[in-house]
């Protein structure tokens, strides 16, 4: 019985050193896909792009006609500053995208104070009904 016993183990011994020996080493330590520079470079640049949207927004949000338009439709600035910071990253491009381009037209003189209102009360609405839902 010891014998077979010891066969079986010694059996089962050389099988797995076959199987070690027989898996190329390449094969265990195979290079990542990405390089850990690039995966930092690119956490790094988004992480900046992330940054200058809420700027972007904050600064929108933070003009005079803003904060008049703001007050007037009775919503807190701060509280709309403070909510942009939580939106996600896409969601965050998108009004910064349309702030940029309202802060130009009003530059412009193509944007009426009217206007003007319409475009902050929405991206308000936006901020506060997506961060709500969160």
């Amino acid at each position: 019985m010891l014998s077979l016993v010891r066969k079986s183990l010694d059996v089962t011994t050389a099988c797995v050193l076959a199987l070690v020996f027989a898996i190329p080493s390449d094969l265990v330590a195979q290079a990542h896909v990405v390089n850990p520079a690039e995966l930092q470079n690119a956490m790094v640049a988004a992480t900046e792009t992330r940054q200058h949207d809420v700027e972007t927004i904050r600064q929108f949000l933070s003009t005079p006609a803003a904060e008049k338009a703001l007050k007037a439709a009775h919503v807190d600035p701060a509280q709309v500053k403070q909510a942009a910071a939580s939106l996600s990253d896409q969601e965050l491009a998108q009004l910064a995208s349309r702030a940029q381009k309202a802060q130009a037209d009003l530059a412009a003189g193509s944007l009426s104070e009217r206007d003007l209102l319409i475009i902050l009360i929405g991206i308000a609405v936006v901020i506060l009904i997506i961060v709500a839902v969160r």
